[in-house]
């Protein structure tokens, strides 16, 4: 099992040692990734427990618990 998992790490560390394309295309997809994240969290996830004290809070995760 030891030497199936080995070749299997070898495998992949040898395919992206020896990219040439690869490399860029993969900063790329995780650059997109980062930002799409962020950009959703700043138009779409409101931070609807901002600004309230530790009650207001506590109320509030129990509402939304019992929804």
């Amino acid at each position: 099992m030891k030497t199936f998992l080995y070749s299997i790490w070898n495998l992949y560390v040898d395919g992206f040692r020896n990219m040439t394309w690869g490399k860029p295309l993969w900063v790329l997809i995780f650059l997109k990734v980062v930002i799409l994240f962020l950009v959703l969290r700043m138009f779409f996830f409101e931070p609807v427990l901002a600004g309230k004290s530790a009650e207001e809070k506590s109320e509030h995760v129990g509402k939304e618990l019992m929804r």
